[in-house]
């Protein structure tokens, strides 16, 4: 029952910022400004929360990310997300070099999130997160 009230959480969230990027990709400017009005501090108040929870310890310690077998040290990977997205701008493509070769890193998205038209990103693949079942693909 756990597993189907998260999926149902998911796909709700899923589906939310499906309408946000939709709205900021289609709809006119008075539409988008009072979107941006009532949207922006919720959103701004949901990374908050998150992060709060992500806050290192007194040993520099996620204790979020942390387990009693594993300690995950500060920044943990939901710091460095936020900081990608929301300070060092990671929405747009960045050259990687890997010593020979320079390579292209897009932005991954969120494990567990498959959209319309794309293909699960390797995350998804691997088993990694094996408890989260990606939605079919719809054309």
């Amino acid at each position: 029952m756990d597993q189907v009230l998260g999926q149902v959480l998911r796909n709700a969230v899923w589906e939310r910022l499906d309408l946000l990027t939709e709205l900021a990709d289609r709809a006119d400017a008075p539409s988008l400004v009072s979107v941006a009005r009532s949207e922006l501090p919720r959103l701004a108040e949901g990374w908050r929360a998150m992060l709060q929870a992500h806050e290192p310890d007194e040993r520099g310690d996620c204790p979020t990310c942390s387990t009693r077998w594993h300690r995950c040290k500060a920044p943990c990977s939901v710091w460095q997300v936020a900081h990608e997205h929301l300070v060092a701008g990671g929405l747009a493509p960045q050259a990687v070099s890997t010593g020979q070769h320079t390579a292209i890193r897009t932005v991954r998205r969120v494990p567990g999130q498959v959209r319309r038209a794309e293909r699960p990103s390797p995350a998804e693949t691997t088993g990694r997160h094996a408890l989260v079942t990606p939605r079919p693909v719809t054309a």
